[in-house]
């Protein structure tokens, strides 16, 4: 007997279902764990012969969370400064202000 195909196989990963509605959530806060993920997490993998392993996650300083569409484009961090460098240029100028002593 063959599984019937899921009608999710047509659909974008970021298309979300119709009664999913988020509008009327209230109380969310951007950022609300940023402080936790930076100062690390620990993931502990339970493997099948009894034994635990244990593996500490810290954001390195410096470090910029990339989109999965985004991440496509560039294979490397070496891609991705390259063109942030190429941007550069093309931002306005900043004005610099003096601070009188």
């Amino acid at each position: 007997m063959k599984k019937e195909i899921s009608n999710q196989v047509g659909m974008d990963n970021d298309e979300l279902r119709p009664e999913y509605d988020f509008t009327s959530m209230t109380g969310c806060v951007r950022g609300k764990y940023y402080k936790a993920y930076c100062a690390g997490h620990t993931v502990k993998i339970h493997k099948t012969d009894g034994t635990i392993l244990v593996q500490h996650f810290k954001l390195e300083d410096g470090a910029v969370m990339i989109e999965p569409k985004i991440r496509e484009y560039f294979p490397n961090a070496e891609a991705v400064n390259k063109a942030l460098r190429c941007l550069i240029p093309l931002l306005p100028k900043r004005k610099s202000v003096r601070v009188s002593p």
